[in-house]
């Protein structure tokens, strides 16, 4: 039999190699989402453990309240420029009447979710990979194994109920101060009547557009928490780098997974409430 030569040898494998670098990318990503998942559901059983409340009070004022200003203001300018934008292109066909029901629904069922998600993955979600990253590459995680304290019980668990609890929460305050900022941008600025534009935010909005906007934000909620504690938990076995770059990196993973993440499940989520 014929061996085959190094320089067949070397042109398959040359032809081969994009595939392999897709194939082994491919499988790292559904691996580490994986273990997300298998990391998110050990959180969330030890969320019911005893003496918990306190710490989740306390990540529920970091998370929450601390996001608040922040949410408000990006909901209130999101509301301001869809009112603006809608104005202007309902005019064209006659209906501006229906400028509340177009603010509204597109707050509730779309924007709000998903700009409060990515607004809390910018200030909270960061904080959250770089201080577990920053307590992983210090040895403080090690010293809780070392006292017997379950790590993610003390660490994980606390930030994982906190964000279920106020992602909810920090989207209703969205959606209310996008309306708000439509009502300034339509009728304030450009006349639309008043009645009129909180009539048909009323009217167009039922219980099935607020209940998939809420599950959307628990699905969001999940998705970052388990992610950015992820990514700044497992941050010393990263490949790239170690001790403070790890956590740069970490951070910058977490960051931009969860903004991916987010977009993936918006669509998954809405087609299955369609």
């Amino acid at each position: 039999m014929e061996m085959a030569s190094p320089g067949w040898t070397r042109n398959a494998n040359s032809v081969a190699a994009p595939f392999t670098f897709v194939g082994k990318e491919v499988l790292r990503l559904f691996g580490d989402l994986g273990a997300i998942t298998i990391f998110f559901f050990l959180a969330c059983i030890r969320i019911f453990r005893s003496k918990q409340l306190p710490e989740i009070v306390n990540q529920i004022f970091s998370i929450g309240a601390g996001s608040s200003l922040i949410v408000m203001l990006v909901g209130l300018f999101t509301g301001m420029v869809l009112g603006l934008q809608l104005f202007y292109t309902l005019v064209k066909f006659g209906a501006v009447g229906a400028l509340g029901s177009a603010v509204g629904l597109s707050l509730v069922r779309e924007l709000g979710p998903v700009l409060t998600a990515i607004t809390i993955t910018a200030r909270a979600g960061s904080a959250m990979a770089a201080e577990i990253g920053t307590l992983r590459i210090s040895e403080q995680v090690d010293a809780l194994y070392t006292m017997r304290v379950d790590p993610i019980r003390y660490l994980i668990s606390p930030r994982v109920a906190a964000a279920i609890i106020s992602f909810p929460l920090l989207t209703a305050f969205f959606d209310l101060i996008g309306m708000i900022g439509g009502y300034i941008t339509g009728v304030l600025l450009l006349g639309t009547p008043g009645g009129t534009y909180w009539y048909r935010v009323q009217s167009s909005l039922d219980m099935t557009d607020v209940r998939g906007g809420f599950i959307k934000s628990l699905v969001f909620a999940a998705i970052i928490s388990s992610i950015c504690c992820f990514q700044g938990y497992f941050c010393h076995m990263r490949k790239d780098g170690f001790g403070a770059k790890a956590v740069g990196l970490a951070t910058i993973s977490a960051v931009v997974l969860s903004c991916v993440m987010i977009l993936i499940a918006d669509y998954v989520v809405t087609s299955f409430l369609m």
